[in-house]
C-alpha cells in the first residue's frame, strides 16, 4: 500500500531522514520501532502530508502522495501523540467537530459518531465534557477522531503512552478490528512487547536509517540468539564480559552465547565463588527490543 524510496529530509544541520526505503503492505499492522530523534515522527509527518519539502518518492497505492494530495489525504488518518481535543466539549462534539472538517453533515455524520464511540468503548460517555475523562479515554477519543472519515491507512504515532491497562486493551481491540476491515495501520511505540503483539511486520529506525526491517518472526530467527538472564548485587558489565555478549535489562544482565547452558554453569560457580548474592539466573532468549540494542547499542527511550 506504502512505498517509500531513498526518503531523505533535513533540518540544518540536522539530517533527519537519510534514504529510508520502506514498503508497507495492505491490512497489516507495521510496527514503526526506534529511540527518541531516530526520524519516526519526520516520516510520520510526511506520510500524513503535514511536510511536504523532501528528497526521495512517496506513494500510496502506487500514486505520489505529491500529486494528488487531496485526495490521498483523505484516505489517511493521523493520531498525534499530543491530544488535539476540546476540553470543554463532550466527546460527541469533538468527534462531530472532525467529522465535519472532511465535510461529513447530516445523518452520516451522527451515524458515524456513534459508530467511532462504540470503537472505541466510550458509547456511554459520549455526552460528557472531555475534561472529565481520564488520560486513557482522552486517547480513545483521539484515535476515534482520526477514524471519523473511514480512512484506508492510519498512522498513529505513540497511542498509548500514559494510559491505564482497560485503555490500553481497548486500543489493541479497535487495532485488531481495524485489520479485520482490512485497514493498515502504522503504528510507532517504545513499547516493544506492544510492538510484537500486535504487529505483522516492523521497521528498525535509527539516525535516519532504516536498520533492519521485515516479518518480525524472521528478525527474531535472525538476530536473537540463547543466553542466560541474571540479576545479582555487585556486578558489571566488564565483570561478565568473560562469558559472552553482555546486553543491559532494566534489572539485570542478558549474557548471550551459542551454549547457554555451558554459560549457566560457570556463571553459577562464579557467582558461588566471590560470595554474590542472586537475584536471579535463569536461561532466557533475546527480545526484539534485545535485539535493536545489541544492533544500535541503545535503548529504545535514549
Amino acid at each position: 500500500m506504502i512505498q517509500i524510496a531513498h526518503l531523505k529530509k533535513r533540518y540544518g544541520n540536522k539530517q533527519a531522514l537519510d534514504g529510508i526505503s520502506l514498503s508497507i503492505p495492505s491490512g497489516i499492522c507495521f510496527g514503526l520501532i526506534g529511540p527518541n530523534g531516530a526520524g519516526k515522527s519526520t516520516l510520520m509527518k510526511i506520510l500524513c502530508g503535514v511536510l511536504e519539502e523532501y528528497e526521495g518518492e512517496v506513494s500510496m497505492n502506487g500514486i505520489d502522495i505529491r500529486e494528488r494530495k487531496a485526495e490521498l489525504k483523505r484516505k489517511i488518518g493521523y493520531v498525534p501523540q499530543d491530544i488535539v481535543l476540546h476540553e470543554t466539549l463532550t466527546a460527541r462534539d469533538n468527534l462531530m467537530f472532525f467529522g465535519s472538517m472532511y465535510r461529513m453533515k447530516g445523518n452520516e455524520l451522527r451515524q458515524r459518531v456513534d459508530e467511532v464511540l462504540r470503537l472505541v468503548g466510550l458509547a456511554e460517555r459520549g455526552n460528557d465534557p472531555v475534561k472529565s475523562f481520564s488520560g486513557g479515554m482522552k486517547r480513545r477519543i483521539n484515535i476515534g477522531c482520526a477514524l471519523m472519515h473511514n480512512p484506508d491507512f492510519i498512522i498513529m504515532d505513540e497511542p498509548t503512552v500514559g494510559v491505564d491497562p482497560q485503555s490500553r486493551n481497548y486500543i489493541f481491540e479497535m487495532i485488531y478490528a481495524l485489520k479485520e476491515d482490512k485497514k493498515t495501520i502504522l503504528y510507532s511505540s517504545h513499547y516493544m512487547e506492544e510492538v510484537e503483539a500486535i504487529c505483522e511486520e516492523i521497521a528498525l529506525v535509527d539516525n535516519g536509517k532504516v536498520l533492519e526491517s521485515g516479518d518480525i518472526a524472521g528478525l527474531i530467527d535472525k538476530y536473537s540468539t540463547a543466553g542466560v538472564y541474571l540479576e545479582a548485587d555487585e556486578v558489571s558489565a566488564e565483570s561478565l564480559q568473560n562469558f559472552g555478549e553482555v546486553l543491559a535489562k532494566k534489572d539485570g544482565w542478558l549474557i548471550c552465547s551459542e551454549d547457554p547452558l555451558g554459560v549457566m554453569n560457570q556463571l553459577a560457580l562464579w557467582l558461588k565463588q566471590q560470595e554474590i548474592s542472586v537475584g536471579r539466573l535463569e536461561l532466557s532468549k533475546m527480545t526484539l527490543e534485545d535485539i535493536f540494542l545489541s544492533l544500535t547499542g541503545k535503548s529504545l527511550r535514549d
